[in-house]
């Protein structure tokens, strides 16, 4: 049986931290076992559910590299909606609800006083078609809720463990609105069955929806015993709060206009919840190999935004040239990126160790008369990744200098920074004119 996992989210918003893990996730168990992995848009919600945020979730997901094999809309597939709820109505599990959310409402507050869950009474099924018809003559139109069976639904859950929950204790969830458009807990359920998947990864907070949708799922004839579930803890921030997707720097879009790299985030969110440690991985690809589900436990694991600027810079130095090229300033070579690809914080810093070479800097001057003997020492060229060497070995043995003394005023002089890239791959970028103009300058 082929692997299918689904990444269904609702397009009322963009992307973040909590709901991309949940992605990557499904994507990397896809990868590593040959499978299939489906994005799904949860637009129902006609309300919210907009084509601005629907094309910011697949440009979020496609700069993180989660491409995926099959996509579809739920707005487009309303029929098979109709034609199920039609089926489900005729075997008995689907049943008509009159009551406002007014009535509702008051329903659950007697329940909590008495000390009772607030859970669904049955009262429409007591309904008599009489009642039906005097509800609708008044221009009621009806909701429509699922008939659970009682007795255990249990499961495996491939990071919780054993789960089990008792129907009766769970309350008839509404799948059809007094409008006809299907709820998530319908429509997610015939579109799991239709598309074969057969893994369900999400957040815990969708553990109680799971156990409804054991018996939605079957009722729509889909076999329980080929469906893998699995629900992750919650990220939480660095000091144990819970993460708001109403703060900015959370949303991927946002981290992607600061300069974070998509494997930074990659690589920090497919370890978060597992013991394995956080290491800086250069391709989607590398972490499929290895990725492993039960490697997730149910403890919380913690989202620090500091975390990333640890690994944003030890992405960009371990990145090889061709997979950075398209985001270089024109005319960047692979020599220039290898000699500075160590000293970034951000790509975008690349285009100021290019000035050291490409543009005009202001040498910092000192020991002048030290400078015109390094002057006057210069090799002539061409210069490679060996003349550094060979030139301050020159001034050492004609100086007597050494370390500190025989190196800093040449960088200053050079570069006009006390630290930076190796000397030995930036000094052909800068070429002898230069190095003598520079050097020269304290003439």
């Amino acid at each position: 049986m082929t692997l299918v996992c689904r990444f269904a989210p609702s397009p009322t918003g963009y992307l973040h931290v909590g709901n991309v893990r949940t992605a990557l996730v499904n994507w990397l168990l896809a990868r590593r076992h040959g499978g299939t992995f489906i994005l799904r848009m949860d637009d129902t919600d006609a309300e919210r559910s907009t084509d601005e945020f629907a094309d910011g979730i697949r440009e979020d997901l496609t700069w993180l590299g989660l491409t995926w094999d099959r996509t579809f809309r739920q707005i487009d597939r309303q029929p098979r909606y109709d034609a199920e709820f039609e089926r489900l109505k005729s075997i008995g599990r689907l049943y008509p609800c009159y009551e406002t959310p007014e009535e509702l409402g008051l329903k659950r507050k007697a329940q909590l006083t008495r000390g009772l869950p607030p859970k669904y009474d049955r009262a429409a099924l007591r309904l008599t078609d009489a009642e039906k018809a005097a509800y609708e003559a008044d221009g009621r139109r009806p909701h429509w809720r699922f008939l659970l069976q009682d007795g255990d639904i249990a499961w495996e859950d491939a990071v919780r463990g054993p789960v089990r929950f008792q129907a009766q204790n769970l309350t008839d969830p509404v799948l059809v609105r007094e409008d006809g458009r299907p709820l998530y807990t319908f429509s997610s359920c015939v579109d799991d069955v239709d598309e074969g998947v057969t893994h369900i990864i999400r957040g815990e907070d969708h553990l109680s929806n799971t156990a409804v949708q054991q018996q939605v799922l079957a009722a729509l004839g889909g076999d329980i015993s080929n469906i893998t579930f699995a629900h992750l803890s919650l990220l939480t921030g660095a000091a144990g709060e819970g993460l708001s997707k109403r703060e900015g720097s959370l949303a991927i879009r946002d981290l992607r206009a600061d300069g974070v790299e998509a494997m930074a985030i990659n690589s920090l969110l497919a370890r978060l919840g597992t013991p394995d440690p956080v290491e800086a991985v250069t391709s989607l690809e590398a972490l499929a190999q290895t990725f492993d589900l039960s490697r997730f436990g149910r403890a919380t694991p913690k989202f620090d935004p500091e975390e990333l600027w640890r690994l944003n810079p030890a992405v960009l130095a371990a990145s090889d040239f061709g997979a950075v090229r398209d985001r270089l300033p024109d005319g960047a070579t692979k020599a220039e990126w290898l000699a500075v690809r160590g000293n970034l914080t951000r790509i975008s810093d690349f285009a100021d160790w290019q000035a050291i070479w490409a543009g005009s800097i202001a040498p910092l001057i000192q020991e002048p008369d030290y400078l015109a003997e390094a002057a006057a020492a210069l090799p002539p060229e061409p210069w490679d990744g060996e003349t550094w060497k060979a030139w301050t070995n020159a001034l050492k043995a004609a100086t007597g200098r050494k370390g500190k003394a025989l190196f800093r005023p040449l960088r200053l002089a050079l570069t006009g920074r006390e630290h930076g890239p190796e000397m030995a791959a930036l000094l052909p970028l800068i070429g002898r004119n230069k190095a003598l103009e520079r050097l020269g300058g304290a003439l």
